[in-house]
């Protein structure tokens, strides 16, 4: 295969070949890559801004992650926390750190994925940043979207009696993770012996290829529906439910059986003997909704499919609480991902 050194282009050629093809998609993109920063005008709307950094090692093992999902899904998370704000995303930027071991072909391969989000999701890449690292691939996307004004919805504003729900299921992604470690460590230690990934195609796929809810933020536009409290889920059920209860000085009850789990994932947490809602509540990486919204409106929420109502909110004293399906009541706690652990 074909190698292209980064260096035959220098820093200036590299941005002109990985943005010669943008075309944007909103009228808020005034200015976009080319000149010292980018101009974005929301005609009277108000702005969101979230920044994520991914880290070759920590958040990504390229071993069994294609540059070209790996693209996808660092547009995804972004998008994700726009939509967490009930806010549309507009515009992204990306900076990259990237070492010698990358070709030129490589970094198309992950743009590909990078323009396959943009367009899904309706998005424009406005500018970034390219430099050299020492060691691995560092990714850092800035996502900025639009929300009619005072439509933002916050992490510290969830009422008592308020409906605790979720968007879609939970828990595939990290089984996903744990079929992929297992495949590299056999790999690692017997080279020869080939992948076996039958039927885990689900379970994978929403760990390499996420999609960001943007169908349930239209949902609540449509319907005149307006979250009480909403962040996405990328850490775990378990430790979102807690921020919500935390910033919004609130306890809750959670009902182990309301729980949305695909069969997927259970079939895939039972090969490992592992407990389906374990993995659901300290998984990390779903990139659903968790939102809180008023009792009165429950009667809205049904016409989605994809949204269950898990628990509700309660007095702070009451605790955070999971109603187990035996009946049994234990303190919700947060074991998910821990971006500074040691482990």
């Amino acid at each position: 295969m074909e190698r292209t050194e980064i260096s035959s282009l220098g820093e200036f050629g590299l941005i002109d070949h990985l943005t010669k093809n943008i075309e944007h998609q909103n009228a808020s993109t005034i200015l976009g890559v080319g000149d010292d920063a980018a101009v974005i005008d929301h005609f009277g709307k108000q702005t969101v801004v979230t920044t994520d950094l991914l880290i070759e090692g920590v958040h990504f093992d390229l071993m069994y992650t294609p540059l070209k999902h790996l693209g996808y899904k660092s547009v995804i998370v972004n998008l994700s926390d726009i939509y967490a704000m009930n806010a549309v995303p507009t515009q992204i930027t990306i900076a990259l750190g990237i070492s010698n071991r990358f070709s030129l072909e490589a970094l198309d391969e992950f743009y590909e994925g990078v323009y396959a989000a943009c367009n899904k999701y309706g998005v424009d890449l406005i500018g970034g940043d390219t430099a050299s690292s020492q060691k691995g691939f560092i990714i850092s996307i800035t996502a900025i979207g639009e929300v009619a004004p005072d439509k933002f919805v916050k992490r510290t504003t969830a009422k008592k009696g308020d409906l605790l729900c979720c968007s879609g299921d939970l828990g595939a992604a990290y089984l996903g993770l744990v079929f992929l470690e297992r495949e590299k460590k056999i790999f690692l230690e017997s080279p020869a012996v080939k992948p076996d990934l039958e039927g885990e195609k689900y379970v994978i796929g929403r760990l390499l290829k996420p999609e960001a809810r943007k169908d349930i933020v239209e949902f609540f536009e449509t319907n005149e529906l307006m979250p009480t409290s909403m962040m996405d889920i990328s850490d775990g059920l378990s430790s979102e439910i807690l921020h919500i209860c935390k910033d919004s000085e609130l306890g809750c009850v959670l009902y182990e059986e309301k729980i949305p789990i695909a069969e997927e994932t259970r079939s895939a947490a039972f090969k490992f003997e592992l407990d389906p809602t374990a993995c659901a509540l300290s998984g990390g990486e779903d990139y659903e909704l968790l939102f809180t919204i008023s009792q009165e409106d429950h009667d809205k929420l049904v016409l989605n499919e994809h949204i269950s109502v898990i628990g509700y909110m309660t007095e702070p004293e009451k605790g955070k609480k999971i109603i187990t399906k035996g009946g049994s009541t234990f303190d919700i706690t947060a074991q998910g991902w821990n971006a500074f652990s040691s482990k």
